[in-house]
């Protein structure tokens, strides 16, 4: 949970916001606190932005903003998280958006970031440079390189077509940054946001039961996190207490047993401990669970299934593997020292299938769904471990 409170003195006002492990502390006088109520045109919008960046608080909020990026090691969707905090606390979104938007941009673009604003319809659409593959927000191309929407997610329907948006042709010379949304690191959230679900599941006429502690924090950081590739979401790590409540016991099930027995193990429990729904039944749309998302919620479908047990393989035997996705299906094979039923020869390695969401058929290592057999196939993602 993110806890907001601000003090006032006579010259500034001094804001602390509570942003997940630490806390953010920032100060804004008159000259940083404005309200953009002109009419929404690309002379207006510079002067708006001009206007923060003569601030005499604003060198010092970037700069606050950096160190605490630096010292909390914030990916740039955790960042963009917390500047849009501070964006809410300078201009609250529901009473003026178009403030709070160009708030967005002025410190993203501050911090080094190449993000630019466009205009139409009476509507500001914010953008940042990536190179990544989203493939379910627009974007636009200019001068050869990428800009993916970040505040889709408020227009929606409302959205326009493309050509209805004029950027805003201002040149910020430290705007120069290209955005990830790759999180490599999940924040360290406070011990009371979290609680314990019971999952359990069957494996070889033995039930296993883990207490997993999950926080809804995690819901709330991707909670309008895009359709990224594969690659990315599948590395989504977990969070410290959530990895320290899980892993230890998982490994400590699956001592004795052979590597192939183990991802058995992990396979039957990725597929049976949580209950199966489709993502446009369950939220209308398509939504790729992290693997803590999958932990938290109490439905997922084949994306996020794929996800925990590729993360689950990776962190505890680190073989090779490939994700498979057909016309409405994805599933996951891996490398053995020998391959097990009939194998897929992917650069030389042979991986057999590892079906981690549950099938008409009780499926095997080895065993892909009947439907699938006369199906093509794409590898969109393969791993394979450092040699160390």
């Amino acid at each position: 949970m993110i806890n907001l409170c601000a003090f006032t003195s006579a010259k500034a006002q001094l804001y602390s916001i509570d942003f997940y492990e630490g806390t953010f502390n920032f100060g804004a006088d008159n000259s940083l606190q404005q309200n953009f109520n002109k009419d929404l045109n690309a002379n207006n919008v510079k002067q708006f932005y001009q206007q923060l960046d003569n601030s005499s608080k604003a060198a010092a909020l970037i700069s606050s903003l950096k160190t605490y990026q630096t010292e909390h090691q914030l990916n740039d969707w955790l960042y963009y998280q917390l500047v849009r905090k501070v964006a809410e606390q300078l201009s609250p979104k529901a009473k003026n958006y178009h403030s709070y938007t160009l708030y967005k941009w002025f410190l993203m673009t501050k911090s080094g970031y190449d993000a630019r604003v466009a205009i139409g319809d009476n509507q500001i659409i914010f953008y940042v440079k990536c190179e990544e593959d989203i493939s379910d927000i627009p974007y636009f191309v200019l001068e050869g390189k990428k800009y993916i929407c970040l505040n889709y997610h408020d227009y929606q329907k409302l959205f326009k077509q493309a050509d209805t948006y004029l950027p805003v042709d201002l040149a910020i010379a430290e705007a120069r940054n290209t955005f990830s949304y790759k999180v490599t690191k999940m924040p360290d959230f406070k011990p009371e946001s979290y609680q314990e679900k019971q999952i359990a599941f069957n494996y070889k006429h033995k039930s296993y039961h883990f207490n997993v502690k999950v926080t809804d924090e995690v819901s709330q950081i991707f909670a309008n996190y895009p359709v990224v590739d594969f690659e990315t979401y599948f590395n989504i790590p977990l969070s410290k207490a959530t990895y320290q409540s899980l892993i230890p016991i998982l490994k400590d099930n699956l001592k004795g047993m052979t590597a192939k027995k183990g991802v058995d193990y992990l396979m039957q429990f990725t597929r049976y401990a949580f209950l199966y729904e489709d993502d446009e039944r369950l939220m209308g749309k398509e939504k790729r669970f992290s693997p803590e998302l999958t932990l938290l919620n109490e439905q997922s479908d084949c994306d996020d299934r794929a996800a925990l047990f590729f993360y689950l393989v990776k962190e505890i035997y680190d073989l090779p593997m490939i994700a498979l996705l057909y016309p409405t299906h994805i599933t996951m094979a891996v490398a053995f020292d020998k391959p097990v039923g009939d194998g897929i020869l992917y650069n030389g390695k042979v991986y057999s299938v590892c079906e981690p969401t549950p099938q008409k058929k009780r499926l095997k290592i080895g065993e892909l769904a009947e439907p699938l057999k006369q199906q093509k196939y794409e590898v969109v993602y393969a791993y394979q471990p450092i040699k160390k």
